[in-house]
């Protein structure tokens, strides 16, 4: 009787395992319930991280090149050249014979060197790309075709995220990006638009915890001060009204923008006049202040044929 007992419940067993092995179901419910019972008895907490990664890429020539601090140097006949180091004095530079010191930028040697030329167009290479300036450089018609008769007239330097501010020469202007005057075609990007008669001013720098002040003259001694935020940001384009010039006094070539600059309140500027300047702190500046596009007021006399501006350096 015993091993009849015993009989009956292996064929019991043997029944519920054909029925287990003919069915995928029931397979995978036997497996899922002995692992859960193992994890229960013999599992604890996981002890290896599970961390997301980006893909892979391959690194850039410019990931390699060192980070140093560097000067960029133009001449009025565009040749271009890269010296190290901040301090240096591009004026004192040797240049051909005819040509001259045209405008000068700081950046680093893994950034990207950005030149702007007389019809509103920027161009951009590699820095660290450039001739030493232990040389003469080389020139960007070299590496750029502007359009016939433009000539490069600044360049700029800087993280991609540096702003700036962009303006005619009659008046009209806007904040951008560094990054959006990028271009790796060799006719450069059209950025600025300009009226006819029209040419870029030198590009203001923009400190984005001190600037705060917008300050324009013009070549007829009329000075405005108006708060940075009434400048719209844009990618490019013509901008907006700076300050007011009479338009007859634009189209006959009387009187245009000088020059403009962007400061904070511990800033002070030098208005120059030919050889004499006029040297401008917070205070000076309060009684030329308004709001954007107004005139402005007329500087003292003796600087109201003004020929450039400038950030105070001492």
């Amino acid at each position: 009787m015993k091993i009849r007992g015993e009989q009956d419940e292996l064929d019991k067993e043997r029944d519920e395992l054909d029925r287990t092995l003919k069915s995928a179901a029931r397979l995978k419910t036997l497996i899922k319930t002995e692992i859960l019972a193992d994890a229960d008895t013999y599992g604890d907490e996981r002890r290896t991280q599970i961390v997301e990664r980006e893909a892979a890429q391959a690194l850039k020539q410019e990931d390699l090149v060192p980070s140093e601090p560097v000067s960029i140097v133009l001449s009025k006949s565009g040749w271009a050249r890269l010296a190290k180091g901040h301090e240096i004095d591009p004026v004192s530079l040797n240049y051909r014979a005819g040509d001259e010191y045209q405008h000068s930028a700081h950046g680093r040697s893994n950034e990207q060197a950005v030149f702007l030329d007389e019809s509103g167009r920027a161009y951009a290479l590699p820095a660290h790309s450039l001739p030493s300036a232990r040389g003469l450089g080389e020139p960007l018609s070299s590496r750029f075709t502007p359009p016939d008769g433009s000539s490069f007239i600044y360049c700029l330097a800087g993280s991609a995220d540096k702003k700036i501010l962009l303006a005619s020469s009659f008046g009209y202007g806007f904040v951008t990006q560094l990054e959006n005057l990028y271009s790796r075609m060799k006719a450069g990007k059209a950025m600025i638009s300009l009226p006819a008669g029209a040419v870029p001013l030198a590009p203001a720098e923009i400190d984005p915890d001190t600037s705060s002040t917008v300050v324009c003259v013009s070549s007829d001694g009329y000075l405005l001060a108006f708060p940075l935020k009434e400048v719209p940001e844009l990618a490019k384009g013509k901008g907006n009204k700076l300050i007011n010039i009479p338009p007859k006094r634009l189209k006959a070539g009387d009187e245009h923008i000088t020059g403009l600059i962007v400061m904070s309140e511990k800033d002070e500027i030098l208005v120059w006049a030919g050889q004499r300047y006029l040297r401008m702190g917070e205070k000076d500046i309060d009684h030329f202040r308004g709001d954007r596009a107004q005139r402005g007021r007329k500087l003292p006399r003796g600087f109201q044929r003004v020929t450039r501006i400038e950030r105070a350096i001492d």
